[in-house]
């Protein structure tokens, strides 16, 4: 994988992983959760585990909007 694109997803998954321990309301921790996630995957798919890259990008968005749902049930 190029260096720069590893800086960025990097970033991209520290930052989310960041803003989820910061976040104190529950829709927006989910929705860093997800950040978090799509920082991951590039790096799972550079080890070479396409079938757990493939698996954990539709499982993930699916459960997020799962959670999504819930969250928004409990604020109303």
């Amino acid at each position: 994988m190029i260096v720069a694109l590893e800086v960025a997803f990097g970033l991209v998954a520290l930052l989310g992983a960041v803003s989820t321990a910061l976040i104190r309301d529950s829709y927006g921790k989910v929705i860093s959760l997800g950040i978090l996630v799509a920082g991951i995957v590039p790096f799972v798919v550079d080890r070479g585990y396409l079938d757990v890259a493939v698996a954990v990008s539709l499982i993930a968005p699916v459960v997020t909007i799962f959670v999504l749902m819930v969250v928004r049930r409990e604020q109303a």
